[in-house]
């Protein structure tokens, strides 16, 4: 894995490569609604449509699902937990994990660092 973007801020780059977490709540992406896509803060690779977030109340942005082949999913066992880790296909940077008590559209929960995206809004 390997900084592409270097302008990110030493927080970004602990959520990113030391598979850090931001603290809930504290994203200015959390309440983005604007039609367009989450790309990686690192390669800028597109993640997420907008179309896929939801609001889930945990304080991170969450969506049901990812644009295809966007990202990449791993075993996580740190912390005493089993859980999903998605990471960005283009780079490999860690964005958060997915989880199964999402919508009903997909039953999916990808729950991401604010501080792995930037927004693209639709032209």
């Amino acid at each position: 894995m390997k900084i592409k973007n270097n302008n990110l801020t030493e927080q970004e780059k602990r959520v990113l490569f030391e598979q850090g977490t931001e603290r809930p709540f504290t994203s200015e992406l959390l309440k983005e609604k604007r039609q367009g896509t989450f790309n990686c803060k690192n390669c800028d690779q597109p993640l997420f449509e907008s179309s896929a977030k939801f609001d889930s109340g945990t304080g991170w942005p969450s969506f049901d699902q990812a644009i295809p082949l966007a990202v990449d999913h791993t075993m996580d066992t740190s912390h005493g937990m089993v859980r999903v880790e998605v990471t960005c296909s283009g780079c490999g940077a860690h964005l958060g994990h997915v989880f199964e008590d999402g919508p009903a559209t997909t039953g999916m929960r990808n729950c991401i660092n604010g501080v792995c995206l930037t927004f693209k809004e639709e032209q």
